[in-house]
């Protein structure tokens, strides 16, 4: 599956990258019909604590799937839309 991530406005540490990219394949596993995906990463208000946002687009064919979280490290954060999404895909194989 390819994975874009997408960081706005900031440098995203090389660190993180394979902490996504690891957590991403193991969207896989769930359902091998995923096309591509996007991973938006962004900071919001600074002063507050949980300002980090991860926004997670999925590719299915004919049909798209968005989960958004917001935490205070984007490691938690990831690892929150990754279960979100996980959800949405067994959900979808269902049908």
């Amino acid at each position: 599956m390819e994975t874009k991530i997408h960081s706005i406005h900031f440098k995203v540490d090389q660190k993180l990258v394979y902490f996504i990219h690891g957590r991403m394949d193991k969207l896989e596993l769930f359902n091998y019909k995923v096309l591509s995906s996007e991973v938006f990463l962004r900071l919001d208000k600074v002063k507050e604590k949980e300002n980090k946002i991860v926004e997670l687009k999925i590719h299915l064919p004919g049909k798209e799937l968005f989960a958004k979280k917001q935490c205070k490290s984007f490691e938690e954060a990831v690892d929150g839309v990754v279960e979100a999404m996980r959800k949405q895909i067994l959900k979808e194989k269902e049908k």
